[in-house]
């Protein structure tokens, strides 16, 4: 479906099934460079049992209309419009890595809109290495292969998708090369300077869903562990032999933990 937001064209994809205004919403909200096809399986499945699904497109991304905004916190106030938009009072939010930090920053400021999270990839503070940063700034196409070779775990570098045919990391390539001059720089950028996380943390009252691969390298294990302890009673599920990704590296056993709190 598509929105107006600041009188800009903004796409969220519903998993296949019409718009209910009725039912209970669930928002995906993607990382850095991508856009909202990497939720395929979870969306189609929550929006096949009972629940409206908006997986949008972040400004600048996808086939939603720039410019991409610059800070954790412009897009957080930006994704609660993005419900006002879409008439949903009140949502699930589910994010991944900058949209992790996107959500959990919404909640934090709009708590009666938020009625559970699902943070994936997330830490308190997600620093973004010098060399990097300069790399995407510049569109240096070495960025774009150091956040896909770092992004999937050692599973997705031999294979490991479960159809046939699939290649996980050339995938996550083209995705972040469809991505607009700049932009991933952009992304990046607000991921490094935003150190809002605990303080966020602290004020949640929703259940909370914390989910990060064992082999994450962009986002330990402990990290996650350290930014979920800071959560009132938020739960933690570690996927085995999954990295940054797990959405794609493990999107089943994803989708089982969502599932349990959405």
């Amino acid at each position: 479906m598509e929105l107006k937001i600041d009188g800009k064209r903004v796409f969220a994809a519903t998993g296949g099934r019409p718009f209910k205004v009725e039912l209970p919403s669930v928002v995906f909200v993607h990382g850095a460079g991508m856009d909202h096809t990497v939720w395929t399986l979870q969306t189609r499945w929550f929006a096949h049992h009972g629940r409206n699904v908006l997986a949008v497109d972040l400004p600048g991304h996808g086939r939603s209309e720039g410019p991409a905004l610059t800070s954790i916190e412009s897009l957080a106030d930006w994704i609660i419009r993005f419900l006002d938009a879409g008439e949903v009072k009140k949502a699930a939010l589910i994010g991944h890595s900058m949209g992790g930090l996107i959500a959990l920053e919404a909640a934090a400021r709009a708590p009666a809109r938020v009625w559970a999270l699902g943070l994936l990839g997330v830490s308190g503070r997600m620093a973004v290495h010098p060399d990097l940063l300069k790399a995407a700034t510049t569109n240096d196409h070495a960025a774009i292969d150091l956040v896909a070779s770092w992004g999937f775990g050692r599973r997705a570098h031999l294979g490991g998708a479960r159809p046939p045919g699939i290649w996980m990391m050339g995938s996550g390539v083209r995705l972040l090369e469809h991505g607009s001059a700049g932009m991933l720089g952009i992304d990046l950028a607000a991921c490094d300077a935003y150190a809002g996380a605990p303080a966020a943390a602290a004020k949640l009252s929703c259940p909370t869903l914390v989910i990060v691969g064992e082999s994450d390298r962009m986002t330990s294990l402990a990290a996650a562990q350290d930014l979920t302890g800071k959560i009132a009673g938020a739960q933690l599920v570690a996927v085995a032999g999954a990295g940054h990704m797990t959405m794609v590296e493990a999107p089943d056993r994803t989708l089982d933990a969502l599932a349990g709190i959405v």
